[in-house]
């Protein structure tokens, strides 16, 4: 199964690279290239990628913006792919809904690995950062609300369970091998999570899932 990406990044050499690296890999296809965050959320609109790789620091629209937009309309996954760690950036791209936060440092292996997990729906962060993500959003409860301010109890029993998973930091695979059920009915699963718990990342309902056991 092919996956289709749309490129944004503002150096024409970086998407020209990144062009030229992904497309050699089996089963990802570049179907556009975008040079800011108004033209990626065009593309988004026209070509229906399943993953847009993002750069945050773009001219005119950002890369967080852009993701706001693209996640918010269920245009595609979003992988931001930057050359800045700064915990803003990271905390800001996961709230927007991005489904993953890499570094352009990254092995091209990790940077395919992270683009198949994101199309799966399944959540991928730096080595770099995920200590960091995680100890922020336990302790930042404007950004993540704690269990006594979400209420669980619009889940289905199985939703919960999904929930749990999440919490154990499973992917979408893992999630339907341990539930016996396929990685589609997970994938809608999460999918109705987030929307019930009101957040945009698997970051913040895995701190959920945590905060409730």
């Amino acid at each position: 199964m092919t996956i289709t990406v749309v490129i944004a990044d503002d150096h024409t050499a970086i998407r020209a690279g990144l062009a030229m690296m992904l497309g050699q890999a089996d089963g990802i296809e570049i179907v556009g290239e975008a040079r800011d965050g108004d033209e990626a959320v065009r593309l988004a609109q026209s070509l229906r990628p399943d993953v847009v790789v993002m750069d945050i620091r773009m001219p005119g629209t950002d890369g967080i913006t852009a993701t706001t937009e693209i996640v918010r309309d269920g245009l595609a996954s979003v992988l931001v792919l930057t050359s800045f760690d700064i915990d803003d950036h990271v905390f800001a791209a996961l709230d927007a809904g991005a489904g993953g936060f890499l570094l352009k440092t990254a092995e091209t292996e990790a940077i395919v690995a992270a683009i198949e997990a994101v199309a799966r729906g399944d959540a991928v962060l730096a080595p770099e950062v995920t200590r960091r993500v995680i100890d922020r959003f336990a302790r930042d409860r404007s950004t993540t609300r704690s269990t006594s301010q979400v209420d669980l109890s619009v889940l289905t029993d199985r939703e919960r369970e999904v929930l749990d998973c999440i919490g154990d930091g499973l992917s979408n695979a893992d999630i339907a091998a341990r539930l016996f059920v396929s990685p589609t009915t997970v994938k809608t699963h999460v999918s109705h999570v987030l929307a019930k718990l009101d957040v945009r990342s698997r970051v913040q309902a895995a701190i959920i899932a945590r905060d409730g056991r």
